[in-house]
């Protein structure tokens, strides 16, 4: 019985050329911008034209790519030390692509694909989800497929989540900190038409306060807000740029809830472009805490799920 598992997370650039094709191939996918396919296609190359030039000079900031493939390498290096499956990425909008991935499983039994993002939202896991279910039909692939929705709660990932807010916050007193728990945005008329995503951030946040408190570690304040507004539109708020700006602490902690793997929104988004408005506020400590990665107790997440989903 072969079986392979899929991590599937939406990709950031390899190098700088890549840059604009991340940038079209976002705006381009209908999960993001519904409008019809002509309209989308002329959206995304307004959009990718108006962004590349600051897109790219974030990205020379970064080493010229995504620390997101690499991070995943490692989280995939050690995810294959424990389970009888080989493992693979699919990213949405930069290679490897689900197309290429795929390639290589045309003689598995089994392909169980676990989106990188542990709460629910048609922009990310029914995204990816669907991008993986028409490759594998295209390709002829006869393999059983499962695949997962969301994992927000699971005790492991939550334990990994609150291992990072440890790490971050070292041996410093947790009262003097105000703990904000930042989560990629998205626009309001996305969770009006029933989208999951905040109600599932929602609980994450009540999950991990939780396991905060009976760790010990209990913040003067914990919060939720969001990052990454982008455009015109209306977008679920607080907004993260409002909350800093209403803490009553000068020392904050802000854990990129989103995210599983470490990108660009978190190691310049926050870790730069935020840090330079805490600054300007007078904050006298800005800390980001890092994403879980390849942490041994999100790697054992990702391995028990697997397994469930194969018992399953």
């Amino acid at each position: 019985m072969k079986r392979a598992v899929v991590l599937m997370n939406m990709g950031g650039p390899n190098n700088l050329d890549e840059v604009e094709v991340f940038l079209n191939n976002m705006f381009n996918d209908k999960r993001i911008i519904s409008a019809p396919k002509p309209i989308r296609m002329m959206i995304a190359k307004l959009i990718t034209w108006q962004r590349k030039k600051e897109a790219k000079s974030n990205y020379e900031a970064l080493g010229g790519k995504s620390p997101l493939v690499g991070y995943t390498k490692q989280l995939i290096s050690k995810l294959e030390e424990g389970i009888d499956a080989t493992v693979h990425m699919a990213m949405r909008y930069t290679p490897p692509y689900s197309s290429d991935t795929l390639q290589g499983l045309k003689d598995v039994d089994e392909i169980y694909a676990i989106p990188l993002y542990p709460h629910y939202s048609s922009t990310t896991t029914l995204s990816s989800i669907e991008d993986l279910e028409e490759n594998i039909k295209k390709q002829g692939i006869n393999a059983k497929v499962k695949t997962l929705n969301s994992y927000y709660q699971h005790p492991d990932y939550i334990a990994a989540m609150v291992e990072r807010i440890r790490e971050t916050l070292a041996n410093d007193d947790p009262q003097a900190f105000e703990l904000v728990f930042s989560a990629h945005g998205l626009p309001q008329k996305i969770i009006d038409k029933g989208d999951d995503y905040q109600r599932h951030i929602r609980y994450n946040v009540y999950h991990a306060r939780k396991t905060l408190l009976e760790a010990g570690i209990q913040f003067h304040k914990t919060h939720l807000a969001y990052q990454s507004r982008l455009g015109p539109l209306e977008w679920i708020r607080p907004y993260l740029v409002d909350k800093l700006k209403n803490l009553k602490m000068k020392k904050v902690i802000i854990y990129p809830i989103a995210f599983t793997i470490d990108n660009s929104e978190t190691e310049y988004e926050l870790d730069v472009e935020y840090r330079e408005v805490a600054e300007e506020i007078g904050f006298e400590e800005y800390r980001v805490a890092k994403a879980p990665n390849d942490h041994p107790l999100f790697v054992k997440c990702i391995a028990n799920i697997y397994e469930n989903m194969k018992a399953s």
